[in-house]
């Protein structure tokens, strides 16, 4: 498990002292609110704004008595207050502060990985210009299908990780509201004003409506937008866990001088980043889960979904962001053999330009079914060893009939299969790398 403290600037967000101070300027600013409306003397907001501080360790030595978190923390930051400390939490609930500053740490810990993903987004695109022309094996089912390129495959992860970028800003705009409407969200004992005036200072937005709580549908799409963005993060990883594979061997993640692959065999040298992010993605879409499990909750409010969302929004935007970071560090310096790409290509010795053949075949006034049978029947003796295609192709009277020696040739010219590939690559330029 990867620690979220070890993350410096993740680690800050969902530390105790940054939940509490979030906690400390959401009660301030109401404070404030109230002061406008004549509820709190001006005396009073000056006192709690001057001696209004807590300390996480007298919080959770309350916390023992009370059994309440936010209950512990106002009478801690009352204590230090004085007097005028009755006017902290004047009208709120605990979910008002819990669910408004949780928006806070939320928000503020998936910018974090829009800036990764950004980055990601750069790099790919950069790589897969670099790789345009590097030729290399399509594989579908994992057998040999036909040619691609190396920069056509790394276009596809661009495009994936900008529509990730779409969906993690949509997912901070889901989870950036607060509330202050009361026990049951019908503005009880509270102005709606109040709410207003804080959310504005804190650049949230209110709640349109709610329940005791922000209604658990915006954490359950901001985990799932996690978990779409880390099983990118996992199908890129296979890939090139995949390529790095001894019998493929097209490319592979960095391996450093003084690294060891294994105690045991000196010559290893294992995709260990990929295989990390593979395996912390199954984490993410777990948590996942759980969001939408949370969504269900009994009435107004029950404390079901509390316990498990101090694990699964700590432990999900840190394994994300550090997936991430250390899938960006494998792309920028990973390794490329180009040359084992293209022995790969001809592996097969001519076998994977079969739809040209059959193509041609077609324009020549067969049917389809009998062209392939025609193309399978070769393509089947080749790959049992009996013979190069192209050759068993030349040999073979029905095709002869139909293509003569430089149509059967052009069959097999790569250069002509990727002759379209430029469309990818026009799109990929228009792509944008900038924040929508």
């Amino acid at each position: 498990m990867i620690d979220r403290y070890t993350l410096p600037r993740m680690g800050k967000i969902w530390s105790e002292e940054e939940k509490m101070g979030n906690w400390l300027r959401i009660e301030v600013l109401a404070c404030e609110a109230m002061a406008k409306n004549g509820l709190i003397p001006p005396d009073a907001l000056k006192a709690i704004k001057q001696r209004a501080r807590f300390d996480p360790e007298r919080v959770k030595e309350i916390e023992k008595r009370t059994r309440h978190d936010v209950v512990a923390f106002i009478e801690n930051v009352s204590e230090n207050v004085g007097e005028e400390g009755r006017f902290l939490h004047f009208g709120l609930t605990s979910s008002d502060i819990l669910d408004t500053g949780l928006a806070l740490q939320t928000r503020d810990a998936i910018q974090i990985i829009i800036e990764d993903t950004l980055e990601l987004l750069k790099v790919l695109k950069e790589k897969a210009f670099e790789y345009r022309g590097t030729q290399m094996m399509g594989r579908t089912h994992g057998v040999h299908a036909e040619p691609t390129t190396f920069g056509a495959k790394l276009a596809v992860w661009a495009f994936e990780t900008r529509r990730n970028l779409d969906r993690l800003v949509h997912a901070m705009e889901a989870v950036s509201y607060g509330k202050l409407s009361g026990a049951v969200g019908t503005y009880g004992s509270v102005s709606p004003d109040v709410e207003k005036y804080v959310c504005e200072k804190l650049s949230l937005k209110p709640a349109e409506a709610s329940s005791q709580i922000l209604q658990r549908d915006r954490h359950a799409e901001y985990l799932c937008a996690l978990a779409i963005a880390a099983g990118s993060l996992e199908k890129f990883a296979t890939e090139i866990r995949n390529l790095q594979r001894t019998e493929i061997s097209e490319a592979g993640e960095p391996f450093r001088k003084g690294q060891t692959g294994s105690s045991a065999m000196p010559h290893k040298r294992n995709p260990i980043i990929c295989e990390r992010i593979c395996g912390l993605a199954r984490v993410v879409r777990g948590n996942a889960m759980v969001g939408l499990q949370n969504m269900a909750l009994w009435h107004e409010r029950d404390i079901s979904h509390s316990s498990a969302e101090r694990v699964i929004l700590p432990d999900s935007t840190a394994l994300v962001d550090y997936i991430a970071v250390k899938f960006i560090e494998v792309m920028r310096n990973l390794r490329v053999y180009p040359e084992r790409m293209r022995e790969n290509i001809d592996m097969t010795n001519g076998l994977v330009f079969s739809e040209k053949v059959l193509l041609s075949l077609i324009k020549k006034g067969l049917t389809r079914q009998e062209a392939y049978e025609i193309v399978q029947r070769n393509a089947m003796r080749a790959s049992e060893g009996e013979g190069n295609f192209k050759e068993m192709l030349l040999r073979d009277e029905e095709v002869r009939e139909h293509l003569d020696l430089p149509e059967i040739e052009a069959c097999f010219d790569v250069g002509e299969a990727l002759s379209n590939i430029s469309a990818i690559f026009e799109r990929l330029e228009a792509l944008s790398t900038e924040l929508p």
